[in-house]
Parts: structure tokens; sequence; C-alpha cells
């Protein structure tokens, strides 16, 4: 049985199978990026257990602990080996301690190859949490109004090469009060940060990697703080695309949503927006008339972009305009511009 240290998590063999022996309750609030949860105790067990050795013993708490693992201890080596025929495992739990060990004991016994975490989920946490705080990264932010098709273009700059962190994709949200139209749920806080941090450890150290410029907030999650810090302090391309072809896009983009959902994310900004912006755009989703609706939420969405832009404190501040929405040529021609500037 070997211990392991979190950074080798993101190092580990392809074909071996990362297990979390944590709760489903546990597992569910954030996990490692692939791992796979084979809990010793339900939600309810691990409650159990716990309220024992707090309000009666340890010794108590522990005997009830093989009462519940002990009658399936064959159930977990057939789940581990149904996760991982090949037998090679790596595991953890909260803090490296009994529920690891309990079962990276038993797979022993059955003949797999067990690597345990050291320290288990909560240092990993702690790793995952320093690295949002180191400065080995080089980033450009591609900023521009609502509509701009940023995300699109993010993802054409991956396509044809580049590095780049999306965001939105892994907040599952758009960043808007209508962002969560369309998508999956959003992850928990704790989860976005562990996917972010997966992200950034598959991109190469010194190269540039494009980001969306974002506020602090995507929907219900929140980008870490020394990252968003840092992230603002980099260099920022603003794409300027015209209000006309922003408001198609839009349309396009949302207009084939349920009324009853657009109104609802039209009402999340109310008190923003202003009641008589508000009254104007429900008159013409009664209407019929998508398209006045959403211009009058995008003539508001860029007068908050550019006040939240003007908060940045971005090194550099560069341009570029294009008047449609050509996602290859838009992506070619950001790469030319940051290979102009050194960037």
């Amino acid at each position: 049985m070997k211990k392991i240290l979190p950074p080798q998590l993101f190092q580990l063999e392809p074909d071996r199978v990362l297990l979390d022996v944590r709760t489903p309750a546990e597992y569910e609030q954030g996990h490692v990026p692939g791992a796979v949860n084979l809990p010793l105790f339900s939600n309810e067990e691990r409650v159990e257990v716990g309220t024992l050795y707090k309000q009666v013993s340890p010794e108590k708490a522990f005997l009830r602990g093989l009462d519940f693992a002990g009658a399936k201890m064959s159930w977990y080596v057939k789940e581990a080996m149904r996760m991982a025929p090949n037998r090679k495992v790596a595991l953890h739990c909260w803090r490296g301690g009994q529920r690891s060990g309990s079962i990276a004991t038993l797979l022993s016994f059955a003949k797999f190859d067990v690597q345990v975490l050291q320290g288990g989920y909560k240092a990993y946490r702690h790793h995952v949490l320093e690295q949002f705080s180191l400065r080995n990264h080089r980033y450009i932010v591609l900023g521009g109004k609502t509509g701009s098709g940023k995300t699109l273009i993010i993802n054409e700059l991956k396509r044809i090469g580049e590095q780049v962190i999306d965001l939105e994709g892994l907040a599952h949200h758009k960043g808007s009060a209508f962002g969560s139209l369309g998508e999956l749920p959003q992850p928990t806080v704790e989860q976005f940060e562990n996917d972010l941090c997966a992200d950034l450890s598959k991109l190469e150290e010194g190269r540039r990697i494009w980001v969306e410029n974002e506020s602090r907030n995507i929907g219900r999650v929140v980008i870490p703080p020394p990252l968003f810090d840092w992230v603002k302090s980099s260099p920022m391309v603003h794409l300027e695309i015209p209000f006309e072809v922003r408001l198609r896009y839009l349309v396009e983009e949302y207009g084939g949503f349920p009324k009853e959902e657009l109104v609802g994310s039209l009402l999340k900004i109310t008190k923003r927006m202003g009641g008589n912006n508000v009254k104007d755009a429900l008159d013409a989703y009664d209407a019929g008339d998508v398209e006045k609706a959403t211009a009058v939420a995008l003539h508001y969405y860029d007068k908050t972009y550019a006040h939240s832009t003007s908060k940045g404190n971005f090194s550099k501040k560069l341009e570029l305009e294009a008047v449609q929405i050509d996602v290859p040529s838009i992506a070619q021609q950001l790469v030319q511009l940051a290979d102009s500037q050194g960037l």
C-alpha cells in the first residue's frame, strides 16, 4: 500500500481509478474530478457513528461502524472490481484516517494495487486553494459586451491550439440573469474550484492562457479571489461588435426558450434594471416581440459592462473591432494581436 500526496492526484496513471470512500453527501458537496464514490458509510450511517463518537464514546462509535461496514465487506470488493477491473486504485476519505485505511486494507487483501492519499480530501482541498495564489500562469482577458460570442471564441482559440480556461463552461452558467437557461445545474462553489484547479493543472506554465472577462460571481459560484485579482491585473483585449449584430446573436441564442423562463430571468434584475425598463421588456414579450425585449435588456447590460470593466486594473488594454461574429476569423486576429504585442 503506497501513500501519495495531493499533487500526485493530477498525475495518476490513466488506468488507475480514484475511489472516494466518503459518504454520498460529502462527495456531492465536492470531490476530486474523475473520482468515483465508493462510500464506506451511507449518509445516515455516518451521522449515527458521529453522534455516538461525540455523545457516548469513541469505542461505541467504532463498534457501530464495524456493524455497518462488516456487513458490506463483500459489496465493497465487488463494487471496486466493477469500477476498476484491473484492480489498480487510489483512494481517500476526509483526512486519510480510518475510513480510507479500512477500505485500503480490505482491497489489499483482495489483491488490489492500492494507493492512499495522505491527509485525505482535506489535504487535497488545501492544495487546490493554494494553487490559486500562485503566479505561475500568464493570462490574457477577452472582454466584450454581452452578445459578442466570447465563449464561442474562447472555444475556437482552444481548437486552434491556444490555452484557455472556460470559466462559464465550468460554472454551467453564462454570467447574466439569463445565464442558467439551457445549462446543466451549477456545481457547488467547492466543486467549481476543484474543476478549475484540474483544468489549470493540465496547462503549460509560461504559455498564455485566454480567459473571458467575468464578474467575481458566475451565477452562484465564485471565482477564487486570488485568481480573480490576478486575472483582473492581466492584459485585456476588448472585442467591439456592433449593437445590432449582438442583438441578432442574442435573439438566436435565447429566443427559442419558453416565454415563462425568459420573463423569470428578467424579473431577477428588476431593481437594477429599473421598473420602467422591465415593464417595456415585459410588454414586448407579451406582444411576441422578442427582439425588442432583448434590445431593452441589452442596453442595460451594455451599461453594466462599461461600469464593471472600468473597475479592472488591467496591465494593458487593447481593442479589436469586428463587423460580424465571425468566430474563426476573430480567433485568428486575436492570436495575431497577442503575438504582435508579445503577450
